[in-house]
């Protein structure tokens, strides 16, 4: 697999300007808060069903780690992103932890990945941002041994994770300009259509498609809040370029809708997701 940058478009924009910066810096929280997703595709993955494992939309490389970690000398990590500064950090985390795995920058789209090069490819929630699902998707399959498998984790809709929605509806009526997320993606909510997401996974060659929805607990300390409302998500984002008193009104108003989210000294929410497999069939002879 050949490490070149992944070419120029929104989304490699986007993930190598603000919302790969707000990634890298609120890394731990956003680590701690997804540990659940990880623990359940990293008890997925098995030596048995093949050691060599590419991680898509790997981040700062939390997933690619713990499963690298738990394959050992057996397996083959690598992790894939089009975001170079969360790429650095997942390559310094590998490096000073002594975990053997591999970072690759380039967009799953089009990166020439080598043909039946993987057992078993997973994500967390790495690939509902693809300008173009069927074309990643193609590519990936590409990249899977007959009998392989693609097993990752999406969300559901906008309407039934409440937690991920309450700033934008919280600061819409300060923030009129601020963007509409598109339901049909690229986006969070891009693969909320369970029938869209079977039908392109069936379009891209994938056998055996199954989508199970699960609900899942999450927390990070209170304390982080705010930093977390004042990067993330499309306020998070717009916030970036506001003013002073701007950024203090929104984030009075945004910060005490999320007050039902408190728990003491934490934040709560549950996670309405997909969990998604798929299998590379065997290719037709004749």
């Amino acid at each position: 697999m050949s490490a070149t940058n992944a070419p120029e478009n929104e989304q490699s924009k986007m993930w190598n300007g603000t919302s790969g910066n707000a990634w890298v810096d609120l890394r731990e929280v956003l680590d701690g808060m997804f540990q659940p997703f990880e623990d359940l595709l990293v008890a997925a993955v098995s030596p048995d069903s093949g050691g060599r494992v590419l991680d898509i939309g790997c981040g700062t490389g939390a997933t690619t780690l713990a499963v690298a970690r738990k394959l050992g000398a057996k397996g083959r990590c690598v992790g894939i992103d089009i975001s170079e500064p969360m790429l650095a950090v997942a390559r310094a985390r590998a490096e000073q932890d002594g975990t053997p795995a591999r970072f690759v920058h380039g967009d799953p789209q089009s990166h020439g990945l080598e043909p039946a090069s993987f057992d078993v490819l997973i994500s967390r929630f790495g690939v509902m941002f693809f300008d173009d699902p069927v074309r990643a998707f193609t590519n990936l399959r590409g990249a899977v041994r007959e009998g392989g498998e693609v097993r990752f984790i999406a969300w559901r809709s906008g309407s039934e994770n409440p937690f991920m929605t309450t700033a934008e509806r919280a600061a819409a009526p300060l923030l009129p300009e601020l963007p509409v997320r598109k339901s049909d993606g690229p986006g969070q909510f891009a693969f909320a259509d369970p029938s869209r997401v079977q039908a392109l996974l069936e379009q891209s060659g994938w056998a055996d498609v199954e989508l199970r929805p699960i609900d899942v607990n999450c927390a990070f300390p209170e304390k982080e809040l705010v930093r977390y409302l004042s990067r993330l998500g499309p306020v998070g984002s717009f916030l970036q370029g506001a003013d002073e008193q701007t950024r203090t009104r929104v984030l009075g108003a945004v910060r005490a809708a999320f007050e039902t989210f408190v728990q003491g000294e934490e934040v709560r929410f549950t996670a309405a997701c997909w969990w998604i497999s798929a299998r590379a069939p065997a290719t037709s002879v004749g």
